[in-house]
């Protein structure tokens, strides 16, 4: 089983290479690389499958690919792939963490937080709605590497580490620029 796996680990990183290779924005190679229809998704349907990939040399080839095609100023087409807004309440400490984060970097706070949302992160680090406790799973988490980041690439807390649930939170919506494609 785990020479099929390493083979199909192979097999998904050469159709993303070859992807790279045409060039394409970010977008369309998030989309048939990591997309729910994409050939990750198609080839490792099962969660715990996915979870496996995502701990791999070759995803990470394909996480580094997918930095390169967003440092490009070229955006995609928003006819091809038409844009959504989310809002995502969060505290105020932390919104004010991330406006400087962003500032540091010399990005926006859109890229930034694209960038942070495109970072996998182990089921443990998502507090189960019900009890408040992280998820409990045997799939272990991606190890930590000390790789130096890339450009355009981030470092700093998750998103979802050990928020606080308060009422006083701050609501980060992202507004629409059409030389920025988002999701």
């Amino acid at each position: 089983m785990l020479v099929q796996s390493q083979e199909t680990y192979r097999e998904v990183l050469q159709v993303a290479d070859n992807l790279y290779r045409q060039d394409p924005d970010w977008v369309t190679f998030f989309r048939e690389v990591l997309g729910i229809d994409g050939i990750v998704r198609k080839r490792f349907a099962a969660f715990e499958d996915l979870t496996k990939f995502e701990q791999t040399d070759e995803f990470e080839r394909i996480q580094k690919m997918l930095v390169k095609l967003r440092e490009k100023k070229n955006a995609s087409d928003p006819e091809t792939e038409p844009t959504r807004v989310i809002t995502v309440r969060l505290p105020k400490s932390m919104h004010e963490y991330l406006r400087t984060e962003a500032h540091d970097l010399r990005t926006s706070m859109n890229k930034l937080c694209i960038s942070k949302l495109l970072q996998v992160i182990g089921e443990e680090m998502i507090p189960n709605e019900r009890t408040g406790e992280p998820a409990t799973t045997a799939v272990q988490p991606r190890p930590v590497t000390n790789h130096a980041p890339l450009a355009g690439t981030v470092s700093g807390p998750q998103l979802a580490q050990g928020l606080p649930q308060n009422s006083h939170s701050a609501t980060a919506t992202m507004p629409f620029k059409p030389s920025q494609p988002r999701f």
